[in-house]
């Protein structure tokens, strides 16, 4: 049977579908720091029914507005949750690579997973900088502005395990077993749970369960010809009817209807890599 989510780099290259297609635009710039998976900017046309989707990312989002400008960091979602951002505002966002967690906020990794705080309260680093990245025209000054002054603080505590651990999710793109990593790394599943969701704020299960999710995700975003048997299989779940449940519940919508959506919308057009 042929692979049908084949690895690439864009696997750590996740976009949200939902700010995607309720933006009249959105660009997206690759980042060379290992910590960083992106850099984007987007503006909102359409604030009603805007979900995340889970990523295992952490995103840091400043709302350019004029008037009232902010900045929150925000960690993943563990299934589709309603996110709130303003029609007609210009947002720039950093999205960390899974399962980074920033090295310049005072939040604990658990304490983030499913919750947004104000940048400005949670880092000292980022207030020295925010109001020139918010009056900054252009996505690249912007990202330079970023890069420049917080890149030396980007990285955070990881354990060599949990790093092992994100690095083989990604190969596997979720298909992972904790007896696998068990194997891998030498240590015991309690171990490797105590550690990863330390560093993480997550559980192994519940990243390998995002990671195999956003595998799909890609998959349904880039072919066209998908049947969701194979792709439930090819992504190791029991059966297509798991898969079917797993997705809806992350996503917020069924597998087909996803696909005809992004189909509708002409998903790939809308995304302007800068």
């Amino acid at each position: 049977m042929p692979n049908l989510c084949s690895p690439s780099l864009r696997q750590t290259a996740y976009e949200q579908p939902w700010f995607v297609l309720n933006s009249s635009r959105y660009s997206v710039m690759p980042s060379e720091h290992p910590a960083i998976s992106h850099f984007y900017a987007f503006d909102v046309a359409h604030s009603a029914d805007l979900l995340a989707v889970p990523d295992g990312c952490v995103d840091i989002v400043f709302d350019c507005d004029a008037t009232r400008p902010s900045v929150r960091i925000c960690g993943t979602p563990l299934e589709a949750q309603q996110v709130e951002l303003l029609q007609g505002h210009h947002y720039f966002g950093v999205r960390f690579a899974p399962g980074v967690i920033p090295g310049f906020i005072n939040v604990v990794a658990e304490d983030l997973t499913e919750q947004e705080w104000d940048l400005l309260e949670v880092s000292t680093f980022a207030q020295r900088i925010f109001e020139s990245i918010v009056q900054a025209q252009q996505l690249q000054e912007q990202i330079k502005l970023f890069s420049d002054y917080l890149a030396p603080r980007l990285i955070g505590r990881s354990s060599k395990l949990t790093t092992m651990v994100i690095q083989q999710a990604l190969a596997h793109r979720g298909d992972l077993r904790i007896q696998q990593l068990e194997e891998l790394s030498g240590y015991t599943s309690r171990t490797i749970h105590r550690q990863f969701s330390q560093d993480t704020g997550l559980s192994p299960k519940t990243f390998c369960r995002i990671i195999r999710c956003q595998a799909a995700l890609e998959t349904l975003n880039t072919r066209h010809d998908v049947s969701f048997s194979d792709l439930a299989l090819d992504l190791g779940f029991s059966d297509q009817s798991h898969f079917l449940r797993d997705f809806k519940k992350l996503v917020s919508t069924t597998p087909c209807d996803y696909q005809r959506r992004m189909l509708q919308s002409a998903y790939a057009e809308r995304i302007r890599f800068a």
